[in-house]
């Protein structure tokens, strides 16, 4: 019985149908809410930006080391709009966040004369 527990593959989203070009929407394959988030590297000792890569679910430079100083820290920043310069050295960590719902006040109509029902929203 365990065996089988082994080979079986949890089907988890990648979000791949996600558009790289909203910063927010939902995912049409799973539903849920996705936030693109896009990540640069940056020597610590002389700010350059650094290739980015995710190696083991961190985010880390492609290189070992800073081609400009030799340095071997780095800083992750987070950008909070992607442009055409910064996209080279970027990478894209797609999250699901909780969608927010502030001061939402629902009510049913139920009417005996109706076979309807009717939901009345107020914002």
């Amino acid at each position: 019985m365990n065996i089988f527990k082994i080979f079986q593959t949890k089907n988890k989203c990648t979000h791949d149908k996600v558009p790289l070009a909203e910063e927010v929407c939902y995912c049409p394959d799973c539903g849920e809410l996705i936030e693109n988030r896009w990540y640069i590297t940056r020597c610590s000792c002389c700010g350059v930006k650094l290739k980015a890569i995710i190696k083991d679910g961190s985010i880390v430079p492609q290189e070992k080391f800073c081609h400009n100083c030799g340095a071997k820290r780095f800083e992750v920043e987070r950008v909070s709009k992607i442009n055409f310069i910064d996209i080279n050295y970027a990478v894209l960590v797609k999250t699901a966040i909780e969608p927010q719902v502030d001061n939402l006040t629902q009510s049913w109509l139920d009417n005996q004369e109706y076979t309807h029902f009717k939901l009345l929203t107020q914002t």
